[in-house]
Formats: C-alpha cells, sequence, structure tokens
C-alpha cells in the first residue's frame, strides 16, 4: 500500500517521534519515505503562503503574531467552516515581499504553534471556478436522453 508523500512526513515529525527514529528508518530503507519536495511540482515564489496543520484552537491573530517575527506580514488569516464557524485547520499568510516570504517558510515550515506541528508553503494559484485542475483526465461525452 502506497503512503501519500506528506502523511509519512506529518507522521514522523509528531512530538512522539524524535528525529533520530526518522533518521534510522531512512537510513535502513524499512520506512518507504520520498523526497516530499520532489513529489510536489514546483510552485512559483509569491508572497502568500498555505498554512496546514493548524490547531482547531489558532487564531488569525496568533497566526499573523507568529508569522510576523519573520517578516512584514499584510494579512493572515485561518480559515473557517462558515456553518459552524470552526477552524478547517489552515490558513493563508500574505506578506509584504517574496523574500520575507521565504524567510517565513523557512522559519515556521515544521515547527510547532499552539502545541501542533504546522507546514508552510508557497500558496498556489486558484483554478477558476468551473474548471478542473487538469481538464485532459476527464472526457466529455455528449448528453443522452432520456
Amino acid at each position: 500500500m502506497a503512503l501519500r508523500p506528506g502523511l509519512m512526513r506529518r507522521f514522523l515529525s509528531t512530538s512522539l517521534f524524535s528525529s533520530q527514529s526518522y533518521a534510522a528508518a531512512t537510513a535502513t530503507g524499512s520506512a518507504s519515505v520520498a523526497n516530499t519536495a520532489s513529489d510536489k511540482p514546483a510552485v512559483a515564489p509569491s508572497t502568500t503562503l498555505f498554512v496546514s496543520g493548524l490547531n482547531k484552537r489558532t487564531t488569525s491573530e496568533k497566526l499573523q503574531e507568529e508569522f510576523a517575527k519573520f517578516g512584514e506580514v499584510v494579512h493572515a488569516r485561518v480559515v473557517t467552516d462558515r456553518n459552524s464557524g470552526y477552524s478547517k485547520g489552515f490558513g493563508f499568510v500574505n506578506y509584504a515581499t517574496v523574500e520575507d516570504a521565504e524567510k517565513g517558510i523557512k522559519g515556521m515550515d515544521a515547527q510547532f504553534l499552539d502545541g501542533w506541528v504546522i507546514f508552510a508553503e508557497y500558496a498556489r494559484p486558484r483554478t477558476p471556478p468551473g474548471q478542473s485542475a487538469s481538464p485532459e483526465t476527464y472526457q466529455h461525452f455528449p448528453p443522452t436522453r432520456w
């Protein structure tokens, strides 16, 4: 059974595992850990960061406060559910410059925030509404008549 590339990274980055156990697993080849950076397509650097793995109690103010240590944060937002108002566990941070965003990634990726390990990366651009991420994967059939 193949694991998602980021799943093993997230599992081994929890407080239960030390960096020594991760190093031992990768050195012996017992864990099928792929290079997560090479598995994902490269994203162009931008001033917007995508932050995942947030604690459900992390607020937008706390997110901005922590990322402001690495540069000028223009805006930070934790995404919440429309109906319940609870956090969905991810958010976005906008920096003033690309250099500040790079410092933010280096400083906060795989770090603890409110007791949870978070991951920061450049945000991918949105696909326009009504279009899939890869249109060639779907076959378009003519509508059927009933």
